[in-house]
């Protein structure tokens, strides 16, 4: 199976992880570069996007890191332009960056709200408003949203900008499917479940465990049907195949990834 995306080329938002290990945008990039795509990174920490593009160097892929707040549309635009110098196309617009921030429509300030609502949906407004047009030009693309299993179920944790944003992924995602399906342009969401990454860990420790990281932990896997949380490869082989030709005949539609959990849920 290996050079599913051969020759193609993916932008990758969200490409850094936000602490040690791998998270969700890291580990699609690497697996992205491992099957044969060129791949754009970018991440609002420079830093971490360069740690991913030298893995994948490392490991003899292609990768240019890119720092870029997604939430302003001026450092989207020359994202776009940077790739399109650099690589000439893209192919897949992967969209896995995202922020999670505690507190219900009471506990949580306005600019909370503003900041969550701006990374993890306003984002994927702007990568496909300057993406889309190079796709056309292309004759197709795949794009893949990262969403969340916490915007169609209540996860027991009071987070409504981050439950309200995700969950407004997947009407957004289908809306670009439906409009852009006869360019060749595919469009699908991707719906993690209780995922151990290091993004969960400073937001979510109190809510959990009166900051015991151990103990949240536990407490996650405990909540999943396996008995224990996905991780970030989850994520990324999920992303690899919507972005794969493997899924041509695919989109429109979400891909929860979570071990079982919203069936528990339901």
């Amino acid at each position: 199976m290996a050079g599913r995306l051969g020759g193609k080329v993916a932008m990758v938002v969200g490409a850094g992880s936000s602490g040690p290990g791998w998270g969700n945008g890291k580990a699609t990039a690497v697996l992205f570069a491992r099957e044969g795509a060129a791949v754009f990174c970018v991440d609002i920490n420079l830093a971490a996007a360069e740690e991913t593009a030298s893995i994948i160097a490392g490991e003899g892929g292609r990768a240019e890191a890119w720092r870029a707040d997604v939430s302003q549309a001026g450092e989207v635009a020359a994202m776009v332009a940077r790739c399109l110098e650099v690589f000439g196309r893209i192919d897949v617009l992967d969209n896995n960056v995202g922020i999670l921030e505690i507190g219900g429509p009471v506990e949580a300030s306005e600019e909370s709200w503003d900041r969550v609502i701006d990374v993890n949906l306003k984002s994927m407004f702007l990568t496909c408003k300057h993406v889309l047009p190079v796709m056309q030009r292309q004759g197709g693309g795949a794009i893949v949203n990262i969403a969340s299993i916490a915007g169609i179920r209540d996860t027991g944790v009071p987070y409504i900008s981050y439950s309200t944003s995700k969950g407004a992924v997947v009407p957004f995602t289908r809306s670009v499917a439906l409009q852009y399906a006869r360019e060749g342009i595919r469009a699908n969401a991707v719906l993690p479940g209780l995922m151990n990454t290091p993004m969960i860990v400073e937001p979510l420790k109190g809510a959990y465990a009166q900051g015991d990281v151990e103990a949240m932990i536990r407490k996650r896997d405990a909540q999943c049907p396996s008995g224990k949380m996905g991780d970030a490869w989850d994520v990324a082989h999920a992303a690899l195949f919507l972005a794969s030709d493997e899924a041509k005949y695919i989109t429109g539609t979400e891909l929860i990834v979570d071990g079982g959990i919203t069936a528990k849920f339901a």
